[in-house]
């Protein structure tokens, strides 16, 4: 009976342990994180050009072809966006 209660206490002992370890990842990780946004905010990112024009112009033969082909004609291209 005694090693059970050695037993029992030693694991408290970890989870205890194991759950302030934890905790005090999780508060440092969030304190790092609010101390890193102060002194180094984040960049804005300079926004994308527009796509030309005329690229679309000459793919969007193809791609109506395409789309009529694979809907029967029933299919229609609303607007065109490239993708990066």
């Amino acid at each position: 009976m005694e090693k059970i209660s050695i037993g029992l206490e030693l694991m408290g002992i970890g989870m205890v342990t194991v759950f302030a370890i934890l905790l005090i990842v999780i508060f440092g990780s969030r304190l790092l994180i609010t101390i890193i946004n102060r002194i180094a905010p984040e960049e804005s990112k300079p926004e994308k050009a527009a796509p030309a024009a005329d690229d679309t112009a000459a793919v969007r033969p193809v791609l109506d072809a395409a789309v009529a082909q694979l809907t029967g004609g029933k299919g229609h291209i609303v607007k065109i966006t490239k993708i990066s």
